[in-house]
């Protein structure tokens, strides 16, 4: 794990994220080699995740490619190129459920974790 990748995960758990999953998609992918997926409690819960995470790398000059979903909140997508941080109230993660599709996947114990 990179440190950038290593920081959007403490960021996350520093602001109280739920169900952090990493899954390692190098092998299984072409666009990126991690996907980070949590849970927020609330839009607003969701919207401070990623307000940390982007906070929290930028303090080290890695800025975000791209970001999806922050006015609605309901999942929130940061992409890092390397890595893809999903931020998602919990009816959004269910429905979506990357965790299945990426089964093949492999799953990866949070540092701290």
């Amino acid at each position: 794990m990179t440190p950038p990748l290593r920081h959007a995960i403490r960021a996350a758990q520093d602001h109280k994220a739920l169900e952090l999953n990493i899954l390692d998609l190098r092998g299984v992918s072409s666009f990126t080699d991690f996907f980070v997926i949590c849970t927020g409690t609330s839009t607003r819960h969701t919207q401070a995740i990623s307000d940390a995470v982007v906070e929290e790398l930028a303090k080290s000059g890695v800025r975000p490619a791209h970001i999806e979903g922050y006015a609605r909140a309901e999942w929130i997508l940061i992409d890092y190129l390397n890595f893809v941080v999903h931020i998602f109230i919990e009816s959004a993660r269910y429905y979506y459920d990357l965790e299945r599709l990426w089964k093949t996947a492999k799953r990866v114990e949070a540092p701290g974790g």
